[in-house]
């Protein structure tokens, strides 16, 4: 991930109404300030100090078209439609005093689980704002209207502003020093639920109960020294600091802003500050979110540590800890030295939740500086790894991504799972239109190749984007206007696209763009202008960072797998820790070039199909992302061959 993450931003420019072509210099936007780029709000936030180069376009000016991801958005607004309000609300009412006889939900949902609430109070929340926002799906947003509603009864009921599934002596607890499982992690979950409620659909009850929530915090939180405050830091926290700073982002009120930053961990944030990498050992999907809650935090007050923070962890993970697919993490931890990844493969590689919060991250670094490198990250990883941990049949989602020869994926059970990467996964699934398209003042960024529509409607446009890709090996952007619209369109052309060309209403352009950079297409654009972009495919290598012979292989932007037996149905939905263990497959051996993969790799007829010889079998390779049910490998070693 190295060489993608350190790519220059270059751009060709097509003057597409004169007919001329006009280069321009390479350009970058470097260490300039940005908001998020957050999806649009209901209502207005804006106490960023800094205006924001890149802005995502509002999920509500962007809707998926037919196609893998639509279905995938399907199939996870499906499922959180079968989750009955009262089995969701049933650990807040007991918590609160008031009565219920609903059924329980299982595993971290329980009764007796001590994350109980994050889930249900909290993720459910964000999904059905999300997916409102992203579908305006309306019956999603009345369940989540109606789960606000009752549980502000459970807060009234409580009387003090405190909010959760749990007790209130969870926190003394975590003030003692008494182990406990994560509870401002769940607290997190649910104020960030009720925000985006407020943000994405309107609803103003939920800004009134996340208040009250920041309030307690801050009434719990200001006996404690700030010694003592950083020892409860120790235990996960989640995204208190980004959830607390959004508030401040919302309202306005810095009492916000300054209990927002009681949860910067110094033991964390100053080595990153110092460009050190001191993350061997560290449980990864603890630290993510509070590099986010950095990001935030730079964009409201400029502090340029925030920055600095930001973005030297992002190009570590992402250049040295991170797999083929993007993902990071073993057994939940970064177990070894900055590249040695070699070592690092198992079923338990790559948890779900922490390529969703990374992914958040990269939208922050992207707003502020709109390189190609960025998206090119933020495709490898919703191609490969997010859109390969999804069930199609129940909607239901992967807690991790195994790396690891021969291990199959473990999909949660509907009522009876409910992990952390279960909520992400719910997220996730329900804003996949998040970043597909962000502008600047007076461009368009084409970041994703997603059957799409994106409205600009102070412009007075709108673009269709029509593709099957990766199935298809570019896409074809159509213009809607009611009259000629000046703006330019910046198409990312990917890091693995070394040749390509694109067409304007027919016509094929003498010019082109670098790999991991982007090319600008000048206006002014009428109604029914058609661009056919054209990326061709190839085979290349992804080889461990610090093992040249261990490689997955990569066509284009996915990542191909061998492909193996299907894993009997009952052991499709189950715990991620089942007492019955997948047993590894031997590392397959292959005879080729290191440095060309179509020397041991070969086409299978149909699309997106390839095979490889052993010694003694024919394997088949398929995009990581089609696998559902089957056992894989993705690296492979490769005997040097001349031949």
């Amino acid at each position: 991930m190295k060489t993608i993450s350190r790519r220059k931003f270059v751009t060709t420019a097509a003057v597409v109404g004169a007919g001329a072509f006009l280069p321009t210099s390479a350009f970058a936007f470097e260490n300039q300030t940005a908001a998020t780029g957050a999806a649009s709000p209901a209502k207005p936030v804006g106490h960023d100090v800094f205006a924001s180069p890149a802005t995502a376009f509002p999920m509500n000016n962007v809707r998926l078209q037919p196609g893998a991801f639509s279905v995938a958005a399907d199939a996870n607004r499906k499922y959180l439609k079968t989750l009955p309000t009262d089995r969701l609300l049933h650990t807040f009412r007991l918590t609160a005093g008031l009565p219920s006889s609903a059924e329980p939900l299982g595993d971290w949902e329980k009764p007796d689980s001590e994350l109980r609430g994050h889930f249900t109070g909290g993720h459910y929340l964000s999904a059905c704002a999300l997916a409102f926002a992203s579908s305006g799906d309306e019956e999603l947003k009345r369940k989540g209207d109606l789960m606000v509603a009752e549980l502000a009864k459970c807060q009234t009921q409580l009387k003090n502003g405190y909010l959760s599934a749990y007790p209130e002596e969870f926190y003394d607890r975590l003030r003692d020093g008494v182990n406990v499982w994560a509870p401002f992690y769940t607290l997190h979950k649910i104020m960030a639920g009720h925000l985006d409620m407020y943000t994405l659909t309107g609803n103003e009850q939920a800004l009134d109960t996340v208040e009250k929530m920041a309030r307690w915090v801050r009434s719990w939180s200001d006996p404690l020294s700030e010694q003592q405050m950083q020892r409860v830091l120790l235990v996960e926290y989640g995204g208190m600091g980004e959830v607390l700073a959004n508030l401040y982002g919302v309202t306005g009120k810095r009492e916000y802003l300054r209990l927002a930053q009681r949860f910067d961990k110094k033991g964390f944030f100053d080595p990153l500050a110092a460009h050190r990498d001191e993350l061997k050992g560290l449980h990864v999907n603890t630290h993510v979110p509070q590099v986010i809650a950095a990001a935030r935090l730079y964009e409201l007050t400029g502090d340029n540590r925030y920055w600095n923070i930001a973005n030297y962890f992002w190009d570590e993970v992402t250049s040295e800890r991170s797999y083929c697919t993007g993902g990071t993490s073993n057994f939940e931890l970064w177990r070894a030295d900055p590249g040695v990844l070699s070592t690092q493969l198992s079923m338990d590689t790559a948890e779900d939740c922490c390529v969703y919060n990374l992914l958040k991250l990269t939208r922050h670094l992207f707003a502020w500086s709109p390189q190609a490198s960025y998206m090119d990250y933020y495709e490898r990883v919703l191609f490969n790894h997010r859109m390969g941990t999804i069930d199609p049949e129940t909607g239901t989602t992967v807690y991790y991504l195994p790396h690891g020869n021969g291990y199959s994926k473990i999909y949660g059970q509907p009522f009876d799972s409910f992990w952390c990467c279960s909520g992400t996964g719910a997220e996730e699934f329900a804003k996949l239109t998040d970043s597909i398209y962000f502008h600047d003042d007076n461009s368009m960024f084409v970041n994703l190749y997603i059957a799409s529509q994106v409205d600009w409607p102070e412009k007075g446009i709108r673009v269709s984007q029509q593709t099957s890709f990766p199935e298809e090996q570019g896409t074809t952007l159509t213009i809607s206007a009611a009259k000629p619209v000046d703006v330019d369109l910046k198409l990312r052309v990917p890091y693995w696209a070394k040749t390509g060309s694109v067409k304007v209403n027919g016509r094929t352009l003498p010019a082109f763009a670098d790999p991991s950079s982007y090319l600008v297409l000048r206006g002014p654009w009428k109604n029914g202008d058609r661009i056919e972009l054209n990326l061709p495919m190839r085979l290349h290598a992804a080889p461990m960072p610090d093992k040249q012979t261990l490689q997955a292989v990569m066509y284009g932007p996915l990542v191909l797998a061998a492909r193996f037996e299907e894993e009997p149905r009952e052991k499709w939905y189950r715990h991620f820790r089942a007492e019955e263990k997948q047993e590894p497959t031997p590392t397959l051996e292959f005879k080729g070039k290191l440095a060309d993969p179509a020397s041991w790799l070969e086409p299978a007829g149909g699309k997106l199909a390839f095979r490889a010889s052993t010694h003694d079998q024919t394997v088949p390779f398929v995009p990581l992302s089609s696998i559902v049910h089957e056992r894989y490998s993705l690296y492979h070693e490769i005997k040097e061959s001349n031949s």
